[in-house]
């Protein structure tokens, strides 16, 4: 028997569906606010937290006050709000803009079976759209999924699809430092070189200070594409040799406070961890975050305590080691380190 798992298929839509589906937004934008509105008023006089379930009664007949949406469209937006709701803990959230300098990135959920693939184009609501089909999704039976837009205004289609688990050939145990510079340094030596942000800073602070507002979006999205871009195929890269992936458990939130803050957030360490961790799941192998604790300056080898610490010696990236000689690249030692913890973790 095949094991299955859920995936997400992303594909651009035809810039000509932009003005339907920005209205459509507009509609879903009604729905969130309606939402917002009534759970702040039904906390403040009832001092009740509605669910997604009792949204359905107030929305239950909405569908004939709107000229694009349907009602699965509606309660899926309703059920999302009470989600983000309850996960943000809060009384009410923000309100989304559909007009104006502000406002709000489109977005428009369904429900499994809303949509479906007909005559070689995404059937829903009614409307034909037309994607560039990098995926063959004829292939595939949808369920819910959603459009969405980006900051220039370029819609995609996103679904969630069954797909056969298919598991890796590969079974090497590796462990993995997250770092700046290098973003990902591996047990073995192998290295994610990063800094994408800074490789296009002068490009994009040159189109800021001319204020070229479509230039710097253009910008950001390359930044953010060449990012995704090596994240992925690296983490593809070692969830397909791996049976064993160990990293450390490095807090972004931590060091976004700190003078590091542009290099920490142009690392994106929650995206790659992101990546890792679903990824292997699919294949069905181990991921594991290990606490980091003194495996830069413990020896990979004798595990003595002598290695360089402090934020002062940062810079300092080959040392060797005062009890047994051994010379260590810092990051490919401290990688070493957090795979000897983690398979002592795994251990039985």
């Amino acid at each position: 028997m095949k094991s299955t798992y859920i995936k997400v298929l992303k594909v651009r839509v035809k810039d000509r569906h932009a003005p339907l589906l920005r209205s459509m937004a507009a509609e879903v934008n009604q729905v969130w606010n309606y939402c917002n509105e009534l759970s702040d008023r039904m906390i403040r006089e009832r001092g009740r937290w509605m669910s997604g379930f009792d949204f359905s009664a107030y929305t239950v007949g909405a569908s004939k006050q709107f000229e694009h949406i349907g009602s699965s469209t509606i309660q899926e937006t309703a059920e999302h709000y009470a989600s983000k709701r309850y996960s943000a803990k809060r009384r009410k959230l923000r309100w989304r803009k559909s007009f104006g300098d502000k406002r709000s990135l489109g977005w428009v959920p369904f429900k499994a079976r809303a949509a479906h693939w007909k005559h070689g184009q995404v059937f829903f609501a009614g409307s034909h759209f037309k994607v560039w089909d990098s995926f063959g999704l004829a292939n595939y039976k949808f369920r819910a999924g959603c459009f969405t837009e980006d900051a220039r205004g370029r819609w995609y289609f996103c679904i969630c699809v069954s797909v056969d688990r298919t598991c890796p050939k590969g079974q090497d145990s590796i462990g993995i430092d997250l770092g700046l510079k290098t973003v990902a340094t591996c047990s073995d030596g192998t290295v994610l070189e990063g800094r994408w942000y800074r490789h296009l800073e002068g490009k994009l602070a040159k189109a800021q200070r001319a204020r070229r507002k479509r230039r710097t979006r253009a910008i950001h999205a390359k930044i953010r594409n060449r990012r995704a871009d090596a994240l992925h195929k690296f983490s593809r890269h070692l969830v397909n040799r791996c049976g064993e992936i160990y990293v450390g458990d490095v807090s972004s939130s931590k060091l976004t406070k700190t003078t590091m803050a542009k290099s920490v957030l142009d690392a994106s360490w929650a995206s790659f961890k992101t990546m890792l961790d679903y990824k292997s799941q699919q294949a069905g192998i181990v991921y594991r975050e290990i606490n980091e604790a003194y495996t830069t300056r413990a020896c990979s080898e004798c595990g003595s305590l002598c290695g360089p610490q402090g934020i002062r010696a940062l810079s300092v990236r080959d040392w060797q080691c005062v009890e047994c000689g051994v010379q260590h690249d810092r990051d490919v030692n401290a990688a070493r380190n957090i795979l000897r913890l983690g398979a002592g973790h795994c251990a039985p």
